[in-house]
């Protein structure tokens, strides 16, 4: 009896973290942001969600923002984006 206790005890406890791991989310993973992405031969800007690559014809202007609320905010208060 002690036995078959024991071994239970074992094999929850090595299985206990299986049980806790979270699936569908990745550690460390920055939250979503906006970037404001200039087109270089129109020079209109627009918000997109996921950051021009280096060789593309569109580049960033200014910094990530944290929610499309505060990339329109700074894309009205831009002064080098054609309206």
């Amino acid at each position: 009896m002690k036995s078959t206790l024991l071994a239970t005890v074992a094999v929850l406890a090595l299985a206990s973290p299986l049980f806790a791991a979270e699936t569908g989310k990745t550690v460390g993973q920055s939250p979503s942001s906006f970037y404001l992405a200039q087109d270089s031969a129109t020079m209109r800007c627009q918000i997109v969600e996921s950051q021009p690559a280096t060789d593309s014809k569109m580049k960033v202007v200014g910094v990530a923002h944290t929610t499309r609320t505060s990339a329109e905010a700074a894309l009205k208060a831009d002064k080098t984006c054609a309206k």
